[in-house]
């Protein structure tokens, strides 16, 4: 059920963001403890404001009580994706090369399974990321498809 619900919430929402020059980083719709929250995570080239992401929630809300997709109550969140910004698609990717990132993988890749470091490359196939072991640094290929979650990260 919640699948279906992002799918219906993707195509209301994208004409607003399309209107107002945002792009959607993810939707998440869970369940949490005994309440059910739909979060959209919105995004852009110069950030998101508080006000642009109340604009959102207000214009998706009209529409979503309007058509009433959820049967339950839930909570409607819209915010930024934060500095640890999930990398869903391969632009995404593109867009993060030269940055700290995190990537967790389906299967073990050279016997691992969690990759942090530099991108330093993307080719639609090939995810290359340069890590550093100790004091040594090491560039890691991990194929596209083997990538479960691809992340941001922050250092200090």
């Amino acid at each position: 059920m919640s699948k279906k619900v992002t799918e219906i919430v993707e195509q209301l929402v994208t004409p607003i963001l399309n209107d107002m020059k945002l792009e959607l980083v993810d939707i998440e719709y869970v369940k949490e403890g005994s309440n059910w929250f739909l979060r959209l995570f919105i995004d852009s080239e110069k950030g998101i404001d508080i006000e642009e992401c109340g604009v959102v929630s207000e214009r998706l809300s009209e529409q979503l009580d309007e058509l009433d997709p959820i049967q339950h109550n839930y909570f409607l969140e819209v915010s930024s994706p934060g500095a640890e910004r999930p990398l869903k698609k391969e632009e995404d990717l593109k867009k993060a090369i030269g940055k700290q990132v995190h990537i967790k993988t389906y299967e073990p890749i050279n016997g691992e399974k969690l990759f942090e470091g530099v991108l330093t490359d993307f080719d639609g196939q090939t995810v290359t990321v340069t890590v550093t072991i100790k004091t040594r640094k090491k560039q890691v290929e991990i194929p596209y498809d083997k990538v479960a979650k691809a992340r941001l990260a922050v250092t200090f």
